[in-house]
């Protein structure tokens, strides 16, 4: 809500709107004008008022009607509206608060009530704005949470989850960079693959890689290696790179033994198929250089 509030009076009687004026000025309050009900849907839409007092008997359109179509407008913000009337009915003060009223006022103007009203209808007002501020905030955080979650899953397509939450958080220098580091890499495959692939129909190749790459890729992630790179049967499989890891070597080797004993019950499976398959691992430790190599988009 800006300061000072802004508040519109709406009223067909210049003399009712003067007194309103010079009343509520005296408190510090802007006030903007309006002296029927089509003027006043127009100063709402060009003034943005902090609150209206609205007449609701005036010509072309009352206070009721004017009342119901600012409510209907789900463009504007929240806006009290302050119903002022000779009408004492009760059947009148229910129609203006079902039309969307805020409060009711009856005329003459009881002023000391009337600047009350104001102040309490206004504190309403700057509460209602505070929340519309925390949902708007709250809808900025819950956005981007979800494209740090998405950009996460992301990652977590090419490197270990720990090093995607590590660069998604900045605490993970740039894994492309070219640098050198002592690594211990590992180097799988299955062994009969080739003729395998040559005498077996594609599908069922293709059934025994997801097999093979599901099992694996598990095993990779528990031990916290990084898959360097796949193709076909083949794996490579890096440890103390990008993220450096404490006893790579005695790492790659439990998670090699893990992984022999997963594969010694695939390739059961495999065998009443009629695949003759098996596991071939290789270790090797030493200085590597490591980057990204290929060019623009690949």
């Amino acid at each position: 809500m800006r300061t000072p509030p802004r508040i519109l009076v709406v009223d067909d009687n210049r003399a009712n709107v003067d007194i309103l004026r010079a009343r509520l000025a005296a408190h510090g309050y802007e006030i903007v004008t309006a002296s029927d009900g089509e003027e006043a849907l127009a100063a709402v839409g060009a003034h943005q008022p902090d609150l209206i007092l609205l007449d609701v008997m005036m010509p072309k359109l009352d206070g009721i009607e004017v009342c119901r179509r600012l409510r209907a407008d789900l463009t504007l913000p929240f806006i009290p509206i302050v119903l002022v009337t000779a009408k004492t009915d009760s059947k009148d003060i229910v129609a203006a608060l079902e039309a969307g009223g805020d409060e009711y006022l009856t005329k003459p103007v009881d002023y000391a009530a009337l600047v009350a009203c104001v102040k309490s209808m206004l504190r309403i007002k700057a509460l209602q704005d505070t929340v519309q501020e925390w949902n708007r905030t709250l809808e900025q955080r819950v956005s981007e949470q979800v494209a740090e979650l998405e950009q996460l899953g992301r990652l977590k397509r090419f490197f270990s989850p720990q090093l995607a939450e590590l660069i998604l958080a900045g605490g993970a220098d740039d894994p492309l960079k070219s640098h050198r580091r002592e690594v211990t890499v590992v180097f799988l495959d299955l062994r009969g693959f080739t003729a395998f692939a040559e005498t077996t129909e594609p599908e069922e190749v293709m059934s025994v890689l997801r097999d093979y790459h599901g099992e694996m890729g598990r095993v990779v992630l528990a031990h916290e290696g990084t898959l360097e790179r796949f193709a076909g049967d083949g794996m490579i499989v890096f440890f103390n790179d990008p993220v450096p890891v404490p006893d790579p070597t005695v790492r790659a080797v439990r998670m090699v033994l893990e992984m022999r004993d997963r594969l010694a019950e695939l390739a059961a499976k495999w065998h009443k198929q009629g695949f003759d398959l098996g596991f071939g691992a290789g270790i090797a430790q030493g200085y590597a250089t490591i980057g990204a190599i290929g060019f623009e988009g690949r």
